[in-house]
C-alpha cells in the first residue's frame, strides 16, 4: 500500500477553511472536474466526473482538530483508499494537508495529482 500527501498553504483562517473542507458534501464547490456531487444516505457522496461516478464514503469527521476522513468505495480501480484532510493555522493562513493510503501503488502518483489540483481549487475559491 503507498501512502504520501499533499499540502498547500490557504489565504484563509483555519476556521474559514475548515468551513470548506469539513462539509463532506460541498467538495465539487472547490474541486475542479466535478460536474456533480449528491449526497446517497447518510454517509455516501457520489461524484459525477466526465460522465463517471465515485463514491466516497464518509469515514470519520473531526471538528477540534479539523480532519475529515474518507474513503473510496466504487468508481475508481483501487483495492483500498483512505484519505484524511486537515486544516491546520500556518502564520497569517491556513495549511491544508492531503494525506492518502492507496492500494495498488501505482495509483498514488494519480491521487496525489487529483489532490494537488483540488487544493489549488480550494485556495482560488479563497482568493
Amino acid at each position: 500500500m503507498a501512502s504520501d500527501q499533499v499540502e498547500i498553504d490557504v489565504p484563509a483562517s483555519p476556521d474559514a477553511g475548515w468551513a470548506v473542507v469539513g462539509d463532506f458534501w460541498a467538495i465539487g464547490d472547490v474541486m475542479p472536474g466535478i460536474d456533480a456531487c449528491r449526497r446517497d444516505g447518510d454517509d455516501v457522496r457520489v461524484l459525477t466526473m466526465r460522465g463517471n461516478e465515485i463514491r466516497e464514503r464518509l469515514v470519520r469527521r473531526d471538528d477540534p482538530s479539523r480532519s475529515i476522513t474518507y474513503a473510496i468505495v466504487a468508481g475508481v480501480p483501487v483495492e483500498r483508499h483512505e484519505a484524511t484532510i486537515t486544516v491546520a493555522p500556518d502564520g497569517d493562513g491556513t495549511k491544508v494537508t492531503w494525506a492518502f493510503d492507496v492500494e495498488p501503488d501505482q495509483m498514488a502518483p494519480l491521487m496525489a495529482a487529483t489532490y494537488s489540483q483540488a487544493l489549488e481549487g480550494l485556495r482560488r475559491h479563497f482568493t
